[in-house]
């Protein structure tokens, strides 16, 4: 079980270009629908806790899938196998990348990739969306955070603080409506 987890994410860390978000798909093929380690929801819970704490993204989704199916020595096998070869090539990457760096078809090589990323990060994206039943209703949320963003320049941490406290209002809401609910069928 540990070497499967430890190659499993070594092959997530070799192939994946294009950083942690970009790991998504192919963390969920492998340990959701191939290694069948994880259901979709346990999934869903570990890529929310990973993008809520500090840190590598995809070192926080190894730690908790690690975590998850194999304790402390699943946490190692899963990040030694995570950041491996991405150190190992970003090493490499360095040494040679001052002699190529202002070449033309290099620069076109990562203008060509950027399509690319964006593609590999939408598609989870919309996937989870449809899991945590974002709808036409609810979809203006983040649509409005992104523009915020984007176009104002308003700070992510504003948006994020903005999103708990009407996370809290919309919880509180709720649950004083479901206990006036309570009250009149009594």
């Amino acid at each position: 079980m540990f070497w499967q987890l430890f190659v499993s994410f070594w092959k997530i860390g070799t192939f994946t270009i294009g950083g942690g978000y970009v790991m998504i798909p192919i963390m969920e093929q492998e340990i959701v629908d191939r290694r069948k380690w994880l259901s979709r929801e346990e999934f869903l819970d570990c890529l929310s806790l990973s993008q809520a704490m500090p840190g590598v993204f995809a070192v926080n989704m190894a730690t908790c899938i690690g975590k998850r199916l194999g304790g402390f020595r699943g946490v190692l096998c899963a990040v030694a196998g995570n950041i491996l070869m991405p150190i190992a090539l970003i090493l490499l990457f360095a040494v040679f990348f001052r002699y190529f760096r202002d070449n033309l078809i290099v620069e076109r090589i990562f203008m060509g990739l950027r399509p690319a990323v964006v593609a590999l990060i939408a598609a989870p994206v919309f996937r989870m969306a449809k899991s945590a039943s974002v709808s036409w209703r609810n979809c203006w949320i983040p649509i409005v955070a992104a523009l915020l963003i984007w176009l104002l320049g308003v700070s992510p941490v504003w948006v994020i603080l903005a999103a708990i406290a009407g996370g809290l209002a919309y919880g509180w809401m709720e649950s004083c409506r479901g206990e006036k609910g309570k009250e009149g069928s009594l």
